[in-house]
């Protein structure tokens, strides 16, 4: 436990830097099927600190109030696993952490990657971006008071044409955090401060291909869009791979990209 979070701590090098990882929406850090499982290998080199987010895997739930899960609070507590200073990498909402999470204390951050993040905000300047978040905001309702977190997994991936995973209880604690979640789509991220910041970032997104066309036009079409205008306005370098879920599909590729912006973090 860190501050009170889970976290998979892998690999021993004490010669370099960590690298923080923060996972995304039904998941939890080292989860194979939607986290950071595939990027064990790196801790050949390096060690990895895989958080579990508050309400996933072994972190224990918020506190009651409006939200199972909020991304402010997941920026406070990649703050405090970043140490004296560490690498940085978010997948979808767990990128919105990590963004916030560098702007709050861009000294503490040695490098900054984006998989796929969440931030549709950030995007806002795009059309399409501002005209689906205009639709987000007027249609967030709450969800049925009967919906249970099997129901919601399931619908999640099959009304999107996607296999269910299986529902195991770690699955389903996730499926009922993503549930009650703050959206992270209207996050407010100083941009700004992040392309000041100085440390060198990496933007990775998929190509979608072989998606199912609704989970193509529902979600990969806004986040590939949202990926290029924010490695755009933060002078990252943008890595467009095959699939849709970079970390999951393409661990090679990425893993490759990640060790490569580490050690030119490390060197400069």
């Amino acid at each position: 436990m860190f501050n009170d979070i889970a976290v998979t701590a892998l690999g021993n090098a004490a010669d370099r830097p960590p690298a923080v990882l923060v996972h995304g929406v039904l998941s939890w850090g080292a989860d194979t099927e939607y986290g950071f499982g595939a990027q064990r290998p790196l801790a050949g080199h390096r060690r990895l600190l895989l958080m579990d987010r508050r309400g996933y895997g072994a972190s224990p739930d918020l506190p009651p109030g409006p939200y199972r899960s909020d991304y402010a609070i997941d920026a406070e507590d990649v703050v405090h696993l970043l140490g004296d200073g560490a690498h940085l990498v978010g997948h979808s909402y767990g990128a919105v952490a990590a963004m916030l999470a560098a702007a709050a204390r861009p000294d503490l951050v040695r490098s900054l990657c984006l998989v796929q993040p969440g931030s549709l905000r950030a995007a806002e300047s795009h059309p399409a971006i501002a005209e689906l978040l205009a639709r987000n905001r007027a249609a967030v309702v709450e969800l049925p008071a009967d919906l249970t977190p099997e129901s919601y997994l399931r619908l999640s991936t099959e009304s999107v044409g996607m296999p269910t995973p299986e529902p195991t209880a770690a699955r389903l604690r996730a499926a009922h955090t993503t549930m009650h979640e703050r959206p992270c789509w209207d996050a407010e991220i100083p941009l700004d401060r992040l392309a000041a910041a100085g440390f060198p970032a990496l933007v990775v997104r998929g190509d979608w291909s072989g998606a199912p066309d609704a989970y193509r036009r529902l979600a990969g079409e806004p986040l590939m869009i949202t990926a290029e205008v924010v490695a755009e306005k933060l002078g990252a370098r943008l890595l467009t791979v095959p699939g849709y879920y970079p970390q999951v599909q393409q661990p090679a590729l990425v893993n490759e990209a990640l060790a490569q912006l580490w050690e030119r973090a490390d060197a400069s």
